[in-house]
């Protein structure tokens, strides 16, 4: 298969409408910059990560993003359920139950059409532990524990299953069925699933969990990247620009416009090369990528 390349930065291009910056993109922009530069390069939504708001503090965080006038797409993140203790299981419920809460008043400071959805990535393994199943229970549960603080603040808890490589340090939830099986004992709108697809590209069921989620009514985001080998030696830092790497937007792409889907697609990447261009030169070839190779399979 010949690699695809993404489109040179000259030239003008066009923002689409749903495209949403996902702040992790242009991780060394502080909240402002990320905020002023987006909007001034023609992006209407954003998706925000807890870190570069608490630098600035809740209240000023949500003065800045109103001041910009862009939609709220997601706040990154919540969950890391596998604490090895109570003390810390404790805290860590506490801290989650502060990103429901942070993430509702950012969704409120929005422009019209701001979503309040909360990404929650499950955790890893305990340190030496080899119950996988157990770690998988021990989530459900902390995700059922949550839901009331989420139903009452008017939060979407978005489960985000992560590629295989990363479950026993990052997230035992590993394919969209599993997020699904698990969100099926609470309603959608208090949990759904984040389509990345990063991290599901691969499943051979990816098309069917698609069209069940969509059913289902628990799409809460759709985040875009690729996947391109070989792998970095940190596989966190491992997303490239749409149309670098090997997977198919098309096909995923129609899969999530089918179900019908119609909110924001957020570009979410972590890599070191991106993160250390120019923050406007990223916002560019963000665009020309995502109107390449993910723009021609949306429906509005």
């Amino acid at each position: 298969m010949a690699r695809h390349v993404a489109p040179e930065r000259s030239g003008v291009v066009r923002v689409h409408p749903r495209l949403s910056i996902n702040q992790a993109t242009v991780k060394h922009a502080d909240l402002a910059t990320a905020l002023t530069t987006s909007a001034a390069a023609g992006y209407e939504a954003i998706g925000l990560w807890r870190e570069p708001v608490a630098e600035v503090g809740l209240d000023t965080a949500c003065a800045m993003l109103a001041d910009s006038g862009m939609r709220f797409t997601t706040y990154c993140r919540a969950g890391f359920f596998g604490q090895p203790d109570e003390a810390r299981r404790l805290a860590n419920s506490d801290d989650n139950r502060r990103a429901i809460d942070e993430t509702a008043a950012l969704a409120a400071a929005g422009a019209e059409g701001s979503t309040p959805t909360l990404v929650v990535v499950a955790g890893g393994l305990p340190e030496g532990s080899r119950d996988i199943a157990g770690a998988r229970e021990r989530a459900r549960d902390a995700i059922g524990a949550l839901v009331p603080h989420a139903r009452s603040a008017g939060v979407t808890l978005a489960l985000e299953p992560l590629h295989p490589m990363y479950a026993t340090d990052r997230c035992v939830i590993s394919t969209l069925a599993q997020a699904l099986d698990l969100a099926a004992a609470f309603e959608p709108a208090e949990v759904a699933v984040t389509v990345d697809t990063f991290h599901i590209f691969w499943d051979p069921a990816v098309l069917n969990s698609i069209d069940r989620a969509g059913r289902e009514g628990r799409i809460a985001t759709y985040q875009v990247c690729d996947w391109k080998t070989p792998l970095p030696h940190d596989v966190l830092l491992s997303r490239h620009y749409p149309g670098e790497g090997v997977i198919d937007f098309a096909s995923l792409t129609t899969a999530v416009e089918a179900t019908g889907y119609n909110r924001d697609i957020e570009v979410e990447i972590f890599n070191a090369e991106v993160w250390a261009d120019d923050t406007s030169a990223v916002l560019h070839t963000t665009a020309r990528s995502f109107e390449r190779f993910v723009s021609p399979h949306l429906q509005s």
